[in-house]
């Protein structure tokens, strides 16, 4: 007799954890709106003479805009994951699934899991459009119209079915046929794909989305040149974005990897900040790479699928797993179950971990901020940073505790403050 999902140990640990991260979650945000609240009347020491009153409130009301819609989210993901797991709704996805392809496991496991992906999102699709077409049109960032939102989301539903079907398949295949140790061919076939998607991304999948013109010829090209050569640093070329297409939000980063590497500044980036304060943006960038920051984070995320993927291969082997997640599997369906079941579940158990995650970046950030202060001078990047605070409506005033979980860049006045105090080049 099958133990009923309700009553094993399992079931009850996960309805605990996940319990406890809905109400973790919900009390981070609300110390987060009411902090935000509670200074929203004065701008902070050290940023009264560069962002006035209005700029100051209204980046307190679009940040509380949107932890509110964050908690939304958390309900909606929260009642999606019951009614999966719970409430039968993985099982009733595997019937359908099985019901498309009858006498074939291997296709059906495949349609398994694009259902699941798909009811999610679907379900994530409504709260996407509220935040474009409300939230960041309620405070003039959003530029994107609803046609253009239609070809995006096309698109990106393309190019995931692209990139993830035949990656599914290959994964599924490794399970059925390289015995116990099938958890470890995975991981090498996911490293090899994720470094070819950083290859392939800034040439092949990057332009479906967006416009790249080279960065015109003048005094900010020849300041990044100039950069560069400094640091000795080759890319494959710099280039301007339209992200004013979608948004009035602004940003540089770099892309690829090897001789694939680029540089790309948004266009509302080009047109907000001057010479001196690019080049003082693109040396704090440029110093994610030159202090390696970018290698150690690819090595931490493998690490950290190696060992999921080791958990995934011990848990598979567990009938308990499926059953107390309210899923009973054939045996020829159980590889797509254990991985729709643990990619599932997973988010539930690592949320407290988030803070160690998010101490690590802002760590880099504060090293990279170093880097720049000692290639350019430090005002010009403390003078970049207030301005894109004020033009993204970012907060100065984040709750401690909040900014310690969420945030992988250190709070406004840390940063700023640890950039006034550098001495000048």
């Amino acid at each position: 007799m099958t133990e009923s999902p309700s009553l094993h140990p399992f079931t009850l640990l996960f309805v605990a954890a996940l319990l406890l991260s809905v109400a973790l979650r919900f009390w981070l945000a609300s110390r987060q709106v009411r902090h935000v609240a509670r200074h929203r009347g004065a701008v902070p020491n050290g940023f009264a003479d560069r962002i006035g009153l209005a700029a100051h409130q209204r980046a307190a009301d679009y940040t509380i805009a949107r932890v509110r819609l964050g908690i939304v989210e958390t309900v909606v993901s929260a009642v999606l994951l019951i009614g999966f797991t719970m409430l039968g709704g993985l099982q009733w996805l595997m019937g359908a699934a099985q019901a498309i392809a009858p006498g074939s496991p291997a296709i059906a496991s495949a349609i398994f899991v694009a259902l699941v992906v798909l009811t999610g999102a679907i379900v994530d699709l409504p709260i996407e459009a509220w935040r474009r077409f409300r939230l960041e049109q309620r405070f003039g960032f959003n530029r994107m119209t609803p046609a253009l939102f239609v070809a995006d989301t096309l698109k990106g539903a393309l190019v995931g079915a692209a990139l993830g079907l035949p990656l599914l398949a290959l994964v599924l295949w490794l399970m059925r046929a390289s015995g116990e140790l099938w958890w470890l061919w995975t991981w090498i076939a996911w490293m090899a794909f994720n470094l070819a998607v950083m290859v392939l991304f800034p040439t092949v999948i990057a332009p479906l989305f967006n416009r790249f013109e080279p960065l015109p010829e003048g005094e900010v090209r020849d300041r990044v040149q100039a950069l560069l050569s400094r640091c000795g640093f080759r890319a494959r070329g710099l280039f301007v974005m339209d992200g004013s297409r979608r948004s009035a939000h602004g940003n540089a980063y770099f892309t690829g990897l090897g001789r694939a590497r680029r540089i790309v500044f948004f266009d509302t980036l080009l047109a907000r900040l001057d010479a001196d304060e690019i080049e003082a943006v693109l040396a704090h960038e440029l110093g994610h790479f030159k202090l390696r920051h970018i290698p150690k984070r690819i090595a931490l995320t493998f690490g950290i699928s190696l060992a999921g993927l080791w958990l995934l291969g011990w848990l598979s082997r567990q009938p308990w797993f499926y059953q107390a997640l309210g899923l009973t599997p054939e045996p020829a369906m159980a590889d797509a179950a254990a991985l729709v079941l643990f990619f599932l579940a997973l988010p539930v158990f690592a949320f407290p971990l988030q803070p160690l995650f998010a101490l690590a970046s802002r760590r880099h950030e504060f090293q990279a901020d170093a880097f720049a202060a000692a290639q350019t001078d430090p005002k010009h990047l403390a003078s970049a940073l207030v301005k894109l605070y004020e033009d993204n409506a970012s907060t100065l005033t984040p709750d401690p505790v909040h900014s310690t979980f969420h945030d992988s860049h250190p709070p406004a006045v840390q940063r700023i403050g640890r950039l006034t105090a550098a001495p000048a080049t």
